[in-house]
């Protein structure tokens, strides 16, 4: 088989409708999905959380001093950025209780215009 038909056939493959992560480059397609991430990095606090969770973990107290705001700012902030899959979060075992912390192996966003279709 020719290996420039193998490379031009999966160009020509549609991305699938949604949010997801391969290897680090979040795919997203769908109107739907476009304006959840697109809001997501509409804004400068969350731009400034993203890039400081960027393969590391951190918690939401370190997370609200960086953004000079509110544990609970900082958690609105946080969750929109999950919602868009550009952050993770998982809760450890803390001094009282546990704590969230987040983290993004992000590095690349696509945004799609053309989805495969749904069955």
């Amino acid at each position: 088989m020719n290996t420039a038909s193998t490379t031009q056939e999966k160009r020509e493959e549609k991305p699938r409708i949604g949010i997801y992560e391969v290897e680090g480059i979040l795919h997203v397609c769908g109107p739907d999905y476009i304006y959840r991430v697109a809001d997501a990095l509409s804004n400068e606090t969350r731009i400034q959380i993203l890039r400081h969770v960027y393969k590391k973990e951190v918690d939401v107290g370190d997370i609200s001093k960086l953004i000079k705001q509110s544990k609970a700012n900082a958690s609105a902030q946080i969750k929109k950025l999950e919602n868009a899959g550009l952050i993770k979060t998982i809760y450890k075992p803390g001094q009282r209780g546990v704590k969230k912390v987040c983290t993004s192996d992000i590095r690349e966003i696509r945004i799609y215009l053309e989805c495969e279709e749904q069955a």
